[in-house]
């Protein structure tokens, strides 16, 4: 059979090879820039090209990368993808010498090494917006550590603790996600260039060195790996994943709590949006939004994943491109939550007079009145949790509030003992209101002042060795680039 047809096929052009080349124009030509550049110094280090075919070479990648007109630039078919159009132009400079920059690497290794440095990028920066969400919670919660509220288990008010408690459960959560973002940065960290197909070459490369010149933190070892794996995408994705998920979550306390029944959380004016027909309404939109958009995020990444099922353990187009491409929507999304979420939660107040309604109406403290009784009063908890489940039960069948119920109480202690409590009506109340709630559950983790302030000292131990591991990875980067600029300049000037 003879086949007639030339490359590319229209219909493949305008639905593949076309959308592909948009794409490395917009997000990869210049991290293959500085990949040109890069390996151009460790092929000149090395000897494996002399120092007069560097500097011509220098001289070509400049002008090549430089001198495009990237907007105006469209994809017509001539070149199979952006790589080809960059060595053509080499080659238009050069003739010959313009493929010797090929030398030792393979369009796999170069665009794993593309992918990392754009998902790198992207997830310094969401871990930046995290960091500062923590520090701005962290805040607030220090503000709001004995701001009494009601908590609730199975959508019913359970038991009295404070805002800041709250906020440091969330604040630990973040700082364990975060974590897990930052582990999985480490992964992606590593670059794969010099694995060239497969196999990395029979030229004496320095794999480390083209790691060092663009930010790296070292190289992938295992030159197969370096082209087939995609742990480095399916960490960063499962971490970010997670992170949106467990915001979400306390997105939707949020909705609850600013219910009109509940009203225990204050949302400012300035973040609440009108009726267009009911003028008595206030509407806290934001929090829909942040909760759609935690949703979408996570959305966004299970896309990665799935993406990623049943494909084979091999360079293969499943993980390149467009799929990480799409994979920067989870990026976008995920920037508007962080920073609306701070500034949406440390601008709302709780409402201590809807707290205290509901605190009473639920008889939220009447766990530290069994406790007394044990305590105090020598019996069983199982004998003091009746004692003060007649006692509650007596409060909200007369609307009472449980600090009046004293008498209620004395009856059904007598009723379950025989004998008088020795617990005095001043002791009672005090054992049944919010402030001695909190301030007697004093253990690790508890709200009351010193537990939480200790836990407050961790939260800020953790931030600052995250920002230190960010930190560190911006330094490496901002080094990187002045030795790569460096180091390629002498080339140019040789």
């Amino acid at each position: 059979m003879t086949d007639t047809s030339i490359f590319p096929d229209s219909t493949y052009a305008d639905t593949v090879l076309g959308p592909l080349f948009d794409g490395v124009k917009t997000h990869f030509a210049d991290h293959m820039a500085m990949i040109d550049r890069a390996h151009l110094v460790m092929l000149k280090e090395t000897g494996i090209i002399g120092s007069a075919e560097s500097a011509k070479l220098a001289q070509a990648v400049q002008a090549a990368h430089g001198e495009v007109d990237l907007e105006k630039l469209t994809y017509t078919g001539e070149f199979e993808d952006y790589f080809f159009w960059i060595e053509t132009e080499l080659r238009k400079h050069l003739g010959d010498l313009g493929g010797a920059l090929h030398t030792a690497r393979s369009r796999n290794d170069i665009d794993h090494t593309v992918f990392r440095m754009g998902l790198l990028a992207r997830s310094q920066a969401m871990m930046g917006q995290v960091l500062t969400l923590i520090q701005a919670l962290l805040s607030k919660a220090e503000q709001e550590s004995e701001t009494l509220i009601v908590a609730y288990t199975h959508g019913q008010p359970a038991q009295a603790t404070t805002f800041g408690h709250y906020l440091a459960a969330m604040i630990e959560v973040l700082l364990r996600d975060a974590k897990r973002l930052s582990d999985a940065i480490d992964v992606v960290d590593r670059c794969p260039l010099g694995a060239a197909a497969i196999t990395t070459s029979g030229f004496p490369i320095d794999r480390a060195r083209t790691a060092d010149l663009l930010g790296f933190d070292g190289s992938v070892q295992n030159s197969y790996g370096c082209i087939a794996s995609v742990d480095y995408i399916t960490g960063l994705y499962s971490a970010i994943k997670l992170m949106f998920l467990h915001l979400g979550r306390t997105v939707q306390d949020m909705a609850f709590w600013s219910s009109f029944e509940v009203g225990q959380l204050y949302v400012p004016n300035a973040l609440v949006q009108i009726s267009s027909i009911m003028p008595q309404k206030r509407n806290p939109v934001p929090i829909e939004h942040l909760r759609h958009l935690s949703s979408v995020t996570v959305g966004h990444c299970d896309t990665m994943m799935s993406t990623m099922h049943n494909t084979p353990f091999t360079d293969m187009n499943d993980s390149e491109g467009e799929v990480q491409q799409a994979g920067y929507a989870a990026f976008n999304s995920a920037d508007r939550v962080l920073r609306l979420m701070t500034a949406f939660l440390p601008a709302c107040s709780v409402n201590s007079a809807n707290v205290k309604r509901n605190a009473e109406a639920a008889c939220v403290t009447i766990t530290e009145l069994a406790d007394t009784l044990v305590r105090d009063e020598g019996l069983t908890f199982r004998q003091a949790h009746e004692i003060a489940a007649h006692t509650s039960r007596a409060c909200i069948r007369k609307q009472a509030n449980l600090g009046e119920g004293y008498a209620a109480f004395v009856s059904a202690f007598e009723t379950a003992t025989g004998h008088a409590p020795t617990l005095t009506e001043e002791a009672f109340r005090e054992a049944v209101s919010m402030e001695g709630f909190v301030s007697r559950r004093d253990r690790f983790g508890g709200p009351a002042p010193a537990a939480l302030s200790a836990a407050f000292d961790t939260y800020r131990t953790d931030l600052v060795d995250l920002m230190s591991r960010s930190t560190s990875r911006a330094i490496r980067r901002k080094n990187a680039q002045h030795a790569l600029d460096t180091a390629f300049k002498a080339l140019l000037e040789a």
